[in-house]
C-alpha cells in the first residue's frame, strides 16, 4: 500500500507567529511512522482573499486562482494535522477562511490537531472539529494540548525557549495517540473513497 499523504498546516500566518515550532516537531513525529509522507503547508505560501466567491466550490467552480491553487494543493492529501492557535475560543480567521476556499477537496478525509497556548487551544480544536463534521470529514479523539508549563517553557514568551523535545513527556503519548487514530481512519476513508472511484467509474 502506498504511504499515506498527510498534510500539516499551519494555522496563522503572523509575522510573530509560534505555530511553525509545533508544526516542524509534529512533521518530523509523523514522518517517522512507516506510513506516512508528510508535508508542511504554510498558509502564508497561499495569497488567499477573503472568501469572494458566488459559492462553494461544492456548487460551482470557484474563480480567484489563488483559491483555485489552495484546492489542488488540498486535493493531494489524505489527511491533515491542523496546527492550531486559539483566538478567542476560536480557530484562527486566516484557518476558518482557508478551509471555507475548499468543500469537496476535504470530504471524506481525516485530520488530528496540535493545539498550543494557556488551554493547549483546547476550544480552537473543539471548534475546528465542528467544521470538519460539516465539510464531512472524521476527526481524531486524541489530539495534543501544548497547554501551561510546557507552552511557557517552548514559547517565546516564557522566556525559556526550550526545544520541543524539553516536553516531550507530558505531549508524546497524545501525539503517538492521534497519529495512531489519524494513520487509521485515513487508510479506512482512503479505501473507501477509492472503491468509491471504481464503482463510479464501471457505473460509467
Amino acid at each position: 500500500m502506498s504511504k499515506l499523504k498527510i498534510g500539516v498546516i499551519i494555522s496563522s500566518t503572523r509575522p510573530t507567529r509560534f505555530g511553525e515550532v509545533p508544526a516542524k516537531w509534529i512533521l518530523n513525529k509523523a514522518n517517522e511512522r512507516p506510513e506516512i509522507a508528510a508535508e508542511l503547508i504554510d498558509l502564508r505560501d497561499f495569497n488567499l482573499p477573503f472568501f469572494d466567491e458566488a459559492a462553494s466550490n461544492a456548487w460551482m467552480p470557484s474563480q480567484n486562482p489563488e483559491a483555485v491553487r489552495w484546492q489542488n494543493k488540498i486535493s493531494e492529501f489524505d489527511g491533515f494535522i491542523f496546527v492550531v492557535a486559539e483566538y478567542n475560543r476560536a480557530i484562527t480567521g486566516a484557518l476558518k477562511n482557508a478551509i471555507d476556499q475548499a468543500y469537496v477537496n476535504w470530504n471524506k478525509k481525516a485530520f488530528g490537531a496540535v493545539g498550543y497556548g494557556t488551554v493547549g487551544a483546547a476550544r480552537a480544536i473543539e471548534n475546528l472539529r465542528t467544521i470538519g463534521i460539516e465539510l464531512q470529514m472524521v476527526s481524531t479523539r486524541s489530539a495534543v494540548h501544548i497547554a501551561g508549563a510546557d507552552f511557557f517553557a517552548v514559547h517565546p514568551l516564557g522566556q525559556q525557549n526550550k526545544p520541543m523535545s524539553e516536553i516531550e513527556g507530558s505531549i508524546g503519548n497524545s501525539a503517538n495517540d492521534m497519529l495512531d487514530q489519524l494513520v487509521w481512519w485515513a487508510e479506512a476513508a482512503k479505501a473507501a473513497r477509492e472503491e468509491e472511484n471504481l464503482v463510479s467509474a464501471a457505473a460509467e
